[in-house]
């Protein structure tokens, strides 16, 4: 089982809609959680807030041999998104280094955004082998 954006009935069903729920863990053994997370990365007592993702449009327009329709950056794919480090809340990976519901202690953490790229595309860790097993390109990892 696997998300391709927000749970968003399963954490109103869990009642926590401005909460901070884990929701699960990533191939590399990171927890995920919803969007929610502290003001403070540091600090538990923060008040807790939507977490915001690090990634912009590009400005201007395709280049010509686009694998796409050319046309302005329009986010309607993944090449249209650039990173943008700490214009937002999480890295590149779509994560942060920080306290969470579960560890008063500073812990990375995979966040899903209700922005893109609402769910991280590389691992902050290794997959374990096991991840590794299916059919078609091997994910990306960090760089």
């Amino acid at each position: 089982y696997h998300y391709h954006g927000l749970p968003v009935k399963l954490i109103e069903k869990l009642g926590k809609k401005d909460e901070m729920v884990l929701i699960g863990y990533a191939g590399d053994g990171y927890p995920i959680y919803n969007q929610i997370g502290f003001d403070d990365p540091k600090d538990s007592k923060s008040r807790l807030r939507e977490l915001k993702p690090s990634y912009r449009l590009k400005d201007g327009f395709r280049p010509k041999g686009f694998a796409g329709p050319g046309g302005k950056y329009d986010g309607t794919f993944v090449q249209d998104w650039v990173y943008a480090a700490e214009s937002g809340d999480l890295d590149d990976c779509n994560g942060r280094l920080a306290v969470t519901i579960d560890s008063d202690e500073p812990m990375y953490h995979y966040v899903v955004t209700t922005a893109y790229p609402f769910i991280g595309r590389y691992f902050r860790g290794e997959p374990d082998a096991t991840f590794l097993h299916h059919r078609g390109p091997p994910p990306r990892r960090h760089r």
